[in-house]
């Protein structure tokens, strides 16, 4: 995830408020500050990349395991997404871990 994906998320969800919830711009940019730290911004900018090539790398290798079929490529999309859900999982809980280790 880089830098530009992130700020289109925050200006996104800064719409959305104000759209659905009547939350005035300011009002956001100012409970943003609050609500994120910039600790939590810089560690998901590091952990986006990795959940990204996991992701990736389960897909490729499933998607390397068609046989041919229609049924065979239904078959292997459903396994690489609880793969992936499941390994996204596991990692995230080990990058907690390591983070609350490290007083991060």
């Amino acid at each position: 995830m880089c830098i530009r994906d992130s700020i289109m998320g925050v200006l996104g969800g800064m719409v959305m408020s104000n759209v659905q919830l009547d939350i005035a711009f300011s009002t956001y940019i100012e409970r943003l500050g609050v609500a994120v730290s910039l600790d939590s911004y810089l560690v998901s900018l590091g952990k986006a990349p990795v959940f990204a090539a996991i992701i990736a790398t389960i897909g490729c290798y499933q998607g390397f395991q068609v046989s041919g079929s229609a049924e065979s490529v239904g078959r292997r999309t459903t396994v690489s997404v609880v793969q992936s859900i499941l390994a996204v999982i596991v990692v995230d809980a080990a990058f907690s871990v390591a983070f609350s280790r490290m007083g991060i």
